[in-house]
């Protein structure tokens, strides 16, 4: 059987161009746990952002599988701008670049993985193509590695199953989006999940810089076990007219504090992203109160899915 796995729908980082600007990283005084290479699976926006971070925080060097050599070179190009900018305006030196270039090994090659200590699955939230790449780390990786998915939603136990004689190594660790600004991190263990697991998984990701919470394997988890229904709610308030867009944004940024308003963060999201986690909760929980609004799903099926499609409830 061939180790290469086809990973499907990769978005661009091109759009999250000029959020990834306005970050600023302090290099944490922590370990980093025992990982001596870190392994990465998907060249999207999250997997480059996840290996971004390792290289120019933890300094530790990245092995970054994708399937496709365009996703490759489209991250790696977008990433080498975003340095010689942010050398340009002083953030770091030209030397601190050049090294976060020197510690990311791209590659097509799955089998490359195998050299890594701890692994992170970064591709698109598809059960079947999760755990097929899990059963695939089960039986390559060493006994020691520690595997993890950055998945929004999907059950760690499931994904863990998958993984055969290997299921006490599985974890999650949810970095949010964009990964550069974002400072959280779930830590999510599974059934299976080993309390080592989830201690080395806590100390990485602190010595990438990132707070880490921790949680069990519950649909959503805590991030958007709250958050999705907060935007799925506000869909619903424009759905039945209880405001306008401009308006239900403007009153959570300027009167509630917000960063963002609920509308333009789907957008941000990916209103497909949206649906698909709203509708794990509603499946895997049958509370009513975690039924998908009728527009959000109506707007997934125009193909209007936000900033990725350039159209969402916003034209981008």
């Amino acid at each position: 059987m061939s180790s290469r796995i086809f990973i499907p729908g990769l978005q661009s980082v091109l759009r999250i161009q000029r959020v990834y600007r306005s970050f600023s990283i302090s290099v944490p005084t922590q370990t980093t746990g025992g990982v001596k290479k870190l392994g990465v699976i998907g060249a999207g926006q999250m997997g480059l952002g996840i290996s971004f971070v390792a290289a120019l925080v933890s300094k530790v060097p990245v092995v970054l599988v994708d399937s496709s050599e365009d996703s490759i070179n489209k991250s790696l190009g977008f990433l080498d701008k975003l340095l010689q900018k942010d050398v340009a305006k002083g953030k770091y030196s030209q030397d601190d670049a050049n090294q976060v270039i020197k510690r990311i090994e791209p590659t097509t090659k799955f089998d490359a993985i195998f050299a890594a200590d701890f692994i992170i699955e970064a591709v698109p939230e598809i059960t079947p193509l999760k755990c097929e790449i899990f059963g695939k780390l089960a039986a390559g990786a060493r006994s020691d590695t520690i595997l993890s998915t950055n998945t929004s939603s999907i059950s760690i136990t499931k994904i863990a199953a998958a993984a055969k004689g290997a299921e006490d190594r599985v974890v999650s660790t949810h970095f949010m989006n964009p990964v550069p600004v974002q400072k959280g991190v779930e830590i999510i263990s599974g059934l299976q999940t080993a309390s080592e697991t989830v201690d080395r998984a806590v100390a990485f990701v602190k010595a990438m810089g990132k707070i880490p919470s921790v949680s069990t394997d519950s649909p959503g988890f805590i991030a958007n076990r709250i958050l999705i229904p907060y935007i799925n709610e506000a869909i619903t308030c424009l759905e039945t007219g209880v405001g306008k867009k401009e308006d239900i944004d403007s009153i959570m940024k300027n009167g509630c504090a917000m960063p963002m308003g609920p509308l333009a963060l789907a957008d941000f999201i990916g209103l497909d992203t949206c649906l698909a986690i709203m509708n794990v909760l509603y499946t895997e929980t049958a509370d009513s109160k975690y039924r998908p609004a009728v527009l959000l799903q109506k707007m997934v099926d125009a193909g209007w899915l936000g900033m990725k499609s350039k159209k969402g409830f916003y034209d981008y």
